[in-house]
């Protein structure tokens, strides 16, 4: 499966459970809920999966975790937050530039149509 064919599942699976579940909901539920339909979609999901990072010749085995990581290639950043600001992006950014991953979708579930909660992030791209 290619990245776009992923993100389209992802896509298309969140819509489901937000017109099912709506908004309002933790974060937490919404990735239980997520990594559930995607698994049941055929993808290998994993949650809050770890990432080592090296800083000045230090390791450190899992000073961060990404939400979801669909079939070894797609980060999901999920949020349930009144609004997305800058500072989500960057966060997503960050964490495709330390994971060495370069697809990721940032998507809010606190959000009337969730189609408005859903972007795309490409590490690599000018900002």
């Amino acid at each position: 499966m290619d990245k776009n064919e992923i993100t389209s599942a992802i896509i298309r699976s969140s819509i489901e459970i937000h017109q099912s579940l709506g908004p309002g909901l933790l974060e937490s539920v919404y990735e239980a809920v997520l990594a559930h339909e995607l698994g049941r979609c055929g993808l290998k999901v994993e949650c809050q999966k770890p990432v080592p990072i090296q800083y000045k010749g230090l390791q450190f085995p899992d000073p961060f975790r990404i939400d979801l990581l669909v079939e070894g290639k797609v980060i999901v950043e999920l949020k349930s937050v009144e609004e997305i600001i800058p500072v989500h992006f960057r966060q997503t950014l960050t964490y495709l530039r330390l994971s060495g991953f370069n697809l990721g979708l940032l998507i809010n579930f606190n959000v009337p149509k969730l189609k408005d909660g859903i972007h795309r992030i490409v590490d690599g791209l000018p900002e």
